[in-house]
């Protein structure tokens, strides 16, 4: 095929190529707009943040986060206290707290009969 084939076609191409760069910008203004509408933010090229979003929600966000991230570590520290007693429970001899049960129990055996001679 020679060139002067494709000259009946040339609308054709060009038309196509302008209807694919237009959507394309119509796809990146979209984007852009859905990102805008739902609060992402807009980034350049290189990552770097072209809409900081210092507005007074992200502020409250900010906020709400630092508490909720406070109440957690609150939560983690009496986990981890809990877990504590558990290990010592757990890694205890099994005979000394036996041991320690029966002399529980024992105990109040002798405050029972205590109570019942009284």
């Amino acid at each position: 095929m020679e060139p002067a084939d494709f000259l009946p076609f040339l609308g054709w191409i060009i038309a196509g190529a302008f209807t694919l760069g237009a959507g394309g910008i119509l796809a990146s203004f979209q984007t852009t707009r859905m990102k805008i509408k739902n609060g992402y933010p807009l980034e350049g090229m290189w990552g770097q943040s072209l809409k900081p979003g210092s507005d007074k929600q992200t502020a409250q966000r900010v906020t709400l986060l630092t508490q909720e991230n406070a109440e957690l570590r609150a939560e983690l520290g009496a986990i981890k206290d809990r877990l504590a007693n558990v290990e010592r429970i757990v890694t205890d001899g099994g005979y000394h707290l036996g041991a320690e049960i029966d002399a529980l129990r024992d105990r109040a055996l002798s405050n029972l009969t205590d109570r019942q001679k009284a």
